[in-house]
């Protein structure tokens, strides 16, 4: 059965696929056109140069991101305390949120409520990949809450068996790169909120 791919893994391919194709492409682009090995070797190693750049800015960035949306503190948190920020997270979002008791949750660590539908979630703060328990236990909160939708919550990944077991069971599986979107927006919120604050204080 074939995993599925971890995102620093794909980008990892698709930089390496970058370099390769940037190295024979610029080498038999100028040979082509120069008939000269030296002017080829040249250009190539000024090609090369610019991707390198390229990827460093882009890695650079990726940081600079991580750093603002503030994984790194959630992946040093206890369950508890990422469970609470998720409610914090969700109320952003307009959920209502609450936070079940810390033991006999039933399969969710939240419950979730907008528009008149109630949405259960399953909170796993993990230093690994999320298996399929975890889709299993929050599947099986939804008829215990009243729910209409269930959620897994990770600041990590998912192996391949969760992936299939929550599509089958309509589970939605948030993961570390959405996590950090979802943080990502509510700071925007909080800042623009802040600034308007400010603003309205200040006239």
């Amino acid at each position: 059965m074939a995993r599925r791919k971890s995102k620093a893994k794909q980008e990892e391919e698709f930089v390496n696929g970058v370099m390769v194709l940037s190295l024979f492409g610029s080498l038999a682009l100028t040979y082509t056109l120069t008939k000269s090995i030296q002017v080829s070797i040249i250009v190539c190693i000024l090609v090369v140069a610019v991707v390198i750049a390229a990827l460093i800015s882009r890695k650079l960035k990726h940081e600079e991101r991580l750093k603002k949306s503030g994984i790194a503190e959630i992946d040093k948190m206890e369950g508890v305390q990422f469970e609470q920020y998720l409610g914090h997270l969700f109320r952003s979002q307009g959920y209502k949120a609450e936070v079940t008791q810390a033991t006999g949750d039933y399969g969710a660590d939240l419950v979730l409520s907008k528009d008149g539908k109630r949405i259960v979630v399953q909170a796993k703060r993990y230093s690994k990949n999320v298996g399929l328990k975890a889709v299993q236990e929050v599947r099986g909160a939804v008829s215990h809450y009243g729910a209409s939708a269930a959620w897994v919550v990770t600041n990590r990944d998912y192996t391949e068996q969760a992936y299939k077991l929550a599509n089958s069971n309509n589970v939605r599986l948030i993961g570390r790169e959405e996590l950090i979107e979802m943080l990502l927006q509510m700071r925007e919120k909080m800042t623009a909120a802040k600034r308007a604050s400010n603003a309205k204080t200040s006239a």
